[in-house]
């Protein structure tokens, strides 16, 4: 045998060999390569461990296949791929993408069922080099386990944003979505949370769509303070069972007895979210011949506790010039009414600054004649999530409000030095009792003056969390304004707060994770519309063709000789 033969053979042995032992050490050792410069199909141990969850099959169908616009495309294409890391993590996650509009017979039965889920499509304007058509979308995927379903938004629908925004935002939000979505559907809940009733606060209806975000992860229930009259002790053991309680704009006097229930559930490690209003006003009240109302100052008998916790509710409306849009009719022509819009400077319309999980990466939050908090020293730490633009001020109470003020000229001169008011707080630290060297409304024996470790958040605007109601009356989404078809971000923003006020605060960082997406500058790329063509499309096969000549004349130079 030749040399050069024992060479090729050894050569080849040791090639099968290696071949052998690495996919030997492949199936003993599992890895994959990220080689993104963002690292975005890098998992995050927040991720992992819900996949983790899964021990049984679990099937995700997502509702964008066929003939998608280039956006969405790139969507569907980012999707798939997150989803091939969680399926690589777990064989039991599969997915499959599915278009509903691909069979004509069954697309109408198949479209209606996504509706009666509450997967709404969204119609596109596709701009194809100036020539426009239109296009509709379902952005959205249902995962199944053990007989349980759950909706996945895949888009993020930011107020004002362009499709291609949307869709990038939507990108930045993806591992949050599917993960949030595999965490409710195969997580059993175990913390509670108490809604407080019994002081005028927002009936049910109006925070439906609330309740039904909270009930996909956590436990809940009314609970009502009517019975410290009668069992203060009882009341307060009931309370501690809970882990958060929401007090959503109250409109009637505390007792100092239900206060002390309130303080001791705190004292004892309860969370709590207040949203509070401390004037009264609302836009139900501005909608009458006079199109006018009186805002006055709310007394809830609840700022000694508030102090005593390091912030105060002041009972004064911010005004901002960064308000949100409101339609109002302006006259009739013929028998049709005419509609204006107009910025409405008492329904502050806020963009977070703040890089704290609970608001980093969300849109527009509106709020409804909002009052500014003050922080006071006293140990406990504070972050403002969220402030009024810089060109706001304080209106003092009593005043009145009319529909008219939206045809005021300001001057910005006259927001020097008064703007970017707390509107919304986060408190971490060991509470001091409101009740402390007090004496106590009710004897409780259990009775703790320093608080252990503890979280609450402030948002001085209870209709935060209110959702409208369509003419039929049902709920519609929260944070979705029927008067000008604008939807804000406030729920993400109340799911937020809850998930960190009961330490689920790995999603809220997924959430905030930052992915760099490069836009294409689609005005650019029209304008080169046709050298960009020859770039991609005819440079390759130039190239290919002179290294095929080149090859060709070489090797009949070689073998002609």
């Amino acid at each position: 045998m030749k040399t050069s033969t024992k060479q090729n053979i050894k050569t080849l042995g040791i090639t099968i060999f290696i071949l052998i032992v690495l996919n030997v050490l492949g199936t003993l050792f599992f890895h994959r390569f990220d080689l993104t410069k963002d690292k975005r199909y890098t998992l995050s141990p927040t991720s992992l461990g819900i996949i983790k969850q899964v021990e049984n099959p679990l099937s995700i169908k997502i509702y964008m296949e066929g003939d998608l616009p280039a956006d969405f495309r790139r969507l569907q294409q980012e999707t798939k791929q997150l989803l091939e890391e969680f399926e690589a993590y777990n064989k039991n996650i599969v997915f499959e993408f599915v278009d509903p509009l691909a069979n004509e017979e069954e697309s109408d039965a198949l479209t209606k069922s996504l509706f009666q889920k509450g997967l709404t499509p969204i119609n596109i304007t596709v701009d194809d080099k100036g020539k426009q058509s239109q296009a509709m979308v379902f952005p959205w995927a249902v995962a199944i386990y053990n007989n349980k379903e759950v909706n996945m938004p895949l888009l993020k629908n930011r107020m004002g944003a362009s499709t291609t925004q949307k869709v990038m935002g939507s990108i930045q939000h993806l591992e949050y979505s599917i993960a949030d979505a595999i965490n409710k559907i195969t997580k059993n809940k175990q913390k509670k949370v108490a809604i407080i009733r019994g002081n005028g606060e927002l009936k049910e209806i109006y925070i439906a769509k609330m309740l039904l975000q909270i009930r996909e992860s956590y436990f809940i229930g009314p609970f009502t303070l009517d019975s410290v009259a009668k069992d203060p002790n009882g009341t307060l053991n009931a309370l501690k069972k809970y882990d958060l309680a929401i007090i959503s704009k109250p409109t009637e006097k505390f007792s100092d007895e239900e206060k002390e229930v309130l303080d001791q559930f705190i004292m004892n490690g309860g969370k709590t979210l207040w949203l509070i209003d401390q004037t009264a006003a609302d836009m139900d009240s501005l909608y009458n011949d006079a199109g006018a109302t009186l805002a006055y100052p709310r007394d809830l008998n609840l700022n000694d506790m508030f102090f005593k916790y390091g912030f105060r509710i002041n009972p004064d409306l911010v005004k901002d010039e960064q308000g949100s849009p409101i339609k109002l009719a302006t006259g009739e022509q013929g028998s049709a009414t005419q509609y204006q819009d107009f910025i409405w400077k008492f329904a502050p319309q806020v963009y977070p600054t703040s890089q704290h999980p609970i608001v980093k990466n969300l849109g527009g939050i509106k709020f409804d004649f909002a009052n500014p908090i003050d922080t006071l020293k006293n140990g406990i730490k504070k972050t403002v999530l969220l402030q009024s633009s810089q060109y706001s001020k304080i209106i003092g109470t009593p005043a009145e409000v009319n529909l008219n003020m939206v045809t005021e000229k300001t001057t910005p001169e006259e927001y020097v030095n008064k703007g970017n008011k707390a509107l919304a707080v986060l408190l971490e630290g060991e509470f001091h009792s409101a009740f402390e060297n007090r004496v106590l409304p009710f004897k409780d024996n259990s009775f703790t003056a320093k608080g252990k470790p503890n979280k609450m958040i402030v948002i001085a605007d209870g209709d935060l969390a209110r959702n409208q109601l369509d003419k039929n009356l049902e709920p519609v989404e929260l944070g979705y304004d029927q008067r000008t078809g604008n939807l804000y971000d406030n729920k993400d923003f109340i799911m937020n707060s809850i998930n960190y006020l009961l330490d689920d605060t790995g999603l809220i960082n997924i959430r905030s994770k930052d992915v760099e997406l490069p836009l294409l500058d689609k005005e650019k790329v029209y304008e080169s519309y046709t050298l960009t063509q020859f770039i991609t499309i005819g440079v390759p096969i130039l190239i290919l063709l002179v290294f095929g000549l080149v090859f060709t004349f070489l090797r009949k130079r070689k073998y002609s000789k």
